[in-house]
């Protein structure tokens, strides 16, 4: 089995799993329902307040739900044993990371996309962009931002999925290292949205991208020394 396969199989079997169980999909949107609501009710009627607020209050719906995906995805192989299964496959250990990393970043990048037109009719924010170009940049946004998160999301879960306090211990670790793409994602979903500034967005994207540039090849590196026994 090559390692693009091996990725792409393991990709496939958590999505199924998750497919068929469902237990992470409703815990997910059932919190970034709640997210989006009780926020809106705490930020009050301010029209304007809530529009600014909009792409924030977003971002911090993904990402606690990009947390509960990450945990969720190694802990349900922990249970049934599958893990060990999988760190036995002979391929390198890293194909392993990039599979769960894959299903991660589709799950979370469907869900943002889902939640995104939900939480910008709620607060009353539309995007300052006519035509495509606006729409396109935010999914792109929305793509990278969630990669980013990921990341580091599945590297921490790993690292963390034997640790008997790992609910607690995996936001704790995970939260100071992704601010820079949480605050990057933050920066140009704000200039498309409320300011359409697409120019500016760019610069921002062009900063996402270098972050997942530098945790993809970290994470990859490394992962090895994560899972070693």
């Amino acid at each position: 089995m090559t390692d693009l396969a091996a990725i792409l199989a393991i990709a496939r079997k958590d999505l199924l799993q998750e497919a068929r169980s469902r237990a992470v999909t409703v815990a997910t949107l059932f919190f970034s329902a709640v997210t989006l609501v009780m926020m809106a009710f705490a930020i009050g009627r301010d029209a304007a307040l809530l529009r600014a607020a909009a792409v924030g209050v977003l971002w911090v719906a993904l990402a606690f739900a990009g947390v509960i995906t990450a945990a969720q995805s190694f802990q349900s192989d922990l249970e049934e044993g599958a893990f060990d299964q999988l760190l036995l496959y002979p391929v390198p250990r890293s194909a392993v990371f990039l599979g769960k990393l894959l299903a991660n970043w589709l799950y979370m990048t469907v869900l943002g996309l889902l939640i995104t037109p939900v939480a910008l009719t709620l607060y009353g924010a539309r995007l300052a962009t006519g035509g495509l170009r606006g729409p396109l940049m935010l999914a792109l946004t929305l793509a990278l931002g969630t990669l980013g998160f990921a990341l580091i999301a599945t590297f921490y879960a790993a690292l963390t999925a034997n640790l008997q306090a790992r609910e607690s211990l995996l936001p704790v670790l995970m939260f100071p290292v992704v601010v820079p793409v949480l605050l990057a994602a933050v920066r140009a979903s704000e200039a498309i949205v409320e300011f359409g500034n697409l120019a500016l967005a760019g610069g921002w994207l062009q900063l996402l991208t270098a972050f997942d540039l530098v945790y993809v090849v970290t994470c990859t590196a490394i992962f090895h020394f994560v899972v070693e026994e």
